[in-house]
């Protein structure tokens, strides 16, 4: 369906003092919500299991893993703000998003399967062979993802409404991390471990990325996505817009370190169930359930605490208490399973807080700037902040992986882990554990005074 004109349609942004729009039906909610489960999915498997399928399987020594992981990713900070602004300039009778959801989310699920195909089996070539297809996946990604976290700044004006949008999204993103993060292990050892179990959970996860891409495709059909308008000549022009929007810039850089910190919780998943819970075949699996699991329920205790608080403070608050979280983790080989289990369910709390307020903050920096400039800037923020959320994502990973390094984690290419000493134990618990909590916690001081309304009040 063609979308009418921006100026036209009262849930696009526009200045202020226009009408409050009417609220989205509850099938675009759901309909935009299921991109999440190919957002999902492909942020939290290769970040949970490509850096241990590297070092367990294939053979490859950790700090090589560590630099495998990191650098397809570093590509995506060249290539996030080109999609932005490719998909800003798209015009087609289903918008200028909807296009780039279907073709670069069936690109992507096919892609993801290719990682771990395995045609060279284990050693060099076979960790050459991953990193040019994670090079290629992190592509189509960004081309999906972009277009994906564009779309509701232009699907309503009411930051209220946005809230909800992300609401429903980050529940359908919590479902998704639980699925492909606990299912995924599970499915790797119930087809053989090694090669070929890694195989068959490509499958599966591809499977995932496909029904949300599609899901999402179909289910904003009916939804007003916006029209092209006047942008910037130049992607200099438009990076040159978003470097002067302080408040996205203070609020970009908080959300990548907080990813970093975030990411180097899921590489760790499988090390600290193996090396410090010796619990590696059930571990990962309860690990992800009791981090996700409440993140379900609470989804919507943490919006009504938003609508008090403001969403800056409520993001504070989340990001704090998932570090403490964390950092409680150091006491881990000295606590009873039931007592780790539960301090990392309290990680999940803060980090569904951490995510919904931090996505529900980013299209208010894009609707503000719109009806600032008058210009659709939509996909140049959106990917600035894919880029940068990709980036952080690959980093934590990479972190982890140089930790072990450091450690003097012995790697293997039998499917299994090789015992480890005192001193790699010792750097699996701190990776885990202090990094993490000192990246998410620090990083909260970034938005001291941060704020897009004339009273600070607004924000909070």
């Amino acid at each position: 369906m063609d979308a009418p004109p921006a100026e036209a349609d009262p849930s696009v942004a526009g200045p202020t003092g226009a009408r409050r729009p009417d609220p989205l039906p509850r099938r675009v909610h759901a309909g935009y919500a299921l991109g999440s489960l190919a957002t999902g999915a492909f942020g939290t498997v290769p970040g949970l299991l490509l850096l241990p399928y590297l070092t367990d399987t294939l053979g490859v020594a950790a700090g090589v893993a560590a630099l495998l992981v990191l650098l397809p990713k570093a590509w995506d900070v060249l290539v996030n703000p080109v999609a932005g602004r490719l998909s800003d300039r798209t015009r087609s009778r289903w918008g200028p998003r909807r296009p780039w959801l279907l073709g670069a989310g069936l690109a992507l699920a096919v892609l993801f399967g290719a990682i771990f195909a395995a045609p060279f089996g284990a050693g060099p070539a076979a960790g050459a062979y991953v990193a040019v297809a994670f090079l290629a996946t992190a592509t189509a990604f960004a081309f999906f993802q972009v277009p994906y976290v564009a779309m509701p700044a232009e699907l309503t004006g009411d930051r209220a409404e946005r809230t909800r949008l992300m609401t429903w999204r980050i529940a359908v993103l919590a479902l998704a991390i639980l699925v492909s993060g606990a299912v995924a292990p599970m499915v790797v050892t119930a087809t053989g471990d090694g090669l070929a179990g890694h195989r068959w959970m490509g499958l599966f996860v591809a499977a995932l990325i496909a029904l949300g891409a599609v899901g999402a495709f179909l289910g904003t059909r009916a939804a007003a996505t916006g029209a092209v308008t006047e942008t910037e000549p130049t992607l200099r022009a438009q990076l040159a817009v978003a470097a002067g929007n302080r408040p996205f810039r203070a609020l970009l850089l908080c959300f990548v370190i907080q990813s970093a910190g975030v990411a180097t919780i899921l590489a760790g998943v499988s090390y600290f169930a193996d090396q410090i819970l010796r619990d590696p075949d059930n571990g990962p699996t309860l690990l992800f359930a009791c981090f996700v699991g409440p993140a379900l329920l609470v989804m919507p205790l943490w919006s009504r605490l938003g609508a008090r608080l403001g969403k800056r403070t409520a993001l504070v608050a989340a990001s704090l208490l998932l570090a403490a979280g964390a950092l409680a983790l150091v006491a881990a080989p000295a606590l009873p399973a039931a007592a780790v289990y539960a301090v990392v369910a309290l990680l999940g709390v803060g980090y569904a807080g951490q995510q919904v307020f931090a996505l529900a903050l980013l299209p208010d920096c894009v609707a503000h700037e719109t009806a600032r400039t008058g210009r659709r800037q939509a996909g140049v923020f959106t990917g600035l902040w894919t880029a940068g959320e990709t980036f952080g994502l690959a980093l934590g990973p990479g972190l982890y992986g140089l930790v072990l390094q450091v450690s003097g984690y012995v790697s293997s290419d039998t499917g299994t882990a090789a015992a480890q000493s005192d001193q790699a134990r010792l750097g699996v618990l701190l990776g885990f554990t202090v990094l993490p909590a000192l990246l998410v916690g620090l990083a909260v001081l970034l938005l001291r005074g941060w704020t897009l309304d004339p009273d600070p009040k607004g924000d909070r």
